[in-house]
């Protein structure tokens, strides 16, 4: 099987949300379910809110629920979408 890049956007309950906690638990996630070189960034969205923005590579096999699933309980995290789902070549 090939690799895929993901892309998530990932918005907090509010703009007092702690964004590093949520982005370095977002990381673990990815590397235990078998994503691989997981990166976070922040993206302002409006009014002082600014979603975690999380890009990582996966093997095409496997599915993206085992990673959306455990995003959406990480503690003051709404909400989560896959932006991007992308084959990569080479």
């Amino acid at each position: 099987m090939g690799t895929a890049l993901i892309t998530i956007k990932m918005m907090p309950e509010s703009p007092e949300a702690d964004l590093e906690a949520i982005q370095e638990k977002a990381k673990s996630i990815v590397k235990e379910n078998g994503g691989e070189t997981p990166s976070t960034k922040t993206e302002p969205v409006a009014f002082g809110l600014n979603a975690v923005v999380l890009n990582f590579a996966m093997d095409e096999s496997l599915s993206q629920d085992q990673f959306e699933e455990p995003l959406k309980e990480i503690e003051q995290v709404s909400s989560v979408e896959i932006t991007d789902f992308r084959r990569a070549f080479g």
